[in-house]
């Protein structure tokens, strides 16, 4: 089936590495392209600078630090992201409050949803 995340290059933040690779997996499937995955707030603060990419899945929390300096960065190069995180909406800072955002652990059609309305504005 056709969808319109076919061919999208991403960026992956994710600090656990068996999340990180389902997360890959369901993308792969989604037929998106995992530009580049980064499981620490440096590397993601550079590949969020570096990597030309339509849109980001972000984890909140990287080891204890907060992933929001890579979303800004994101933010003001114009690229969408989500958030997926395992404290709920509730931990967001409130700079991001509008940021779609998906509870961990997620289901791959939730995922899909998700990006579907965080990347395009678009009902699943």
């Amino acid at each position: 089936m056709p969808s319109r995340l076919n061919g999208l290059r991403l960026l992956v933040v994710e600090d656990e590495a068996l999340i990180a690779l389902t997360l890959e997996d369901m993308l792969d499937g989604f037929g998106c392209v995992v530009a580049g995955v980064a499981g620490t707030l440096k590397r993601a603060v550079a590949l969020a600078d570096e990597l030309a990419i339509d849109g980001a899945v972000l984890d909140v929390n990287l080891g204890g630090e907060r992933v929001y300096p890579a979303a800004e960065r994101l933010k003001a190069r114009g690229v969408p992201f989500v958030f997926c995180t395992g404290y709920g909406r509730a931990g967001l800072d409130q700079a991001f409050a509008h940021v779609p955002t998906l509870d961990k652990p997620y289901q791959e059609e939730a995922l899909r949803g998700l990006l579907l309305s965080g990347l395009f504005g678009q009902a699943p």
